[in-house]
């Protein structure tokens, strides 16, 4: 996989974040193959790269309480 240009993204968190921060992830979107992801305490640190059918199978198992958030 080629690196991808990341520098004028706009990342978003959850609606469901709390404002104080908290364990949070943010994910920007416009990749259709991928979803980066990265922590949202560590906004200059390490960005995870996912498949977009990977990240998309996570977030319905969240949705659907597969998986606890």
């Amino acid at each position: 996989m080629q690196p991808i240009d990341l520098s004028a993204v706009t990342w978003r968190k959850s609606t469901y974040s709390n404002p104080d921060g908290g364990a949070c992830v943010e994910v920007c979107d416009g990749f259709p193959a991928v979803v980066p992801v990265r922590d949202s305490k560590d906004r200059h640190g390490p960005v995870l790269v996912v498949a977009a059918g990977g990240w998309a199978s996570f977030v319905d198992a969240l949705k659907a309480g597969v998986l606890r958030a």
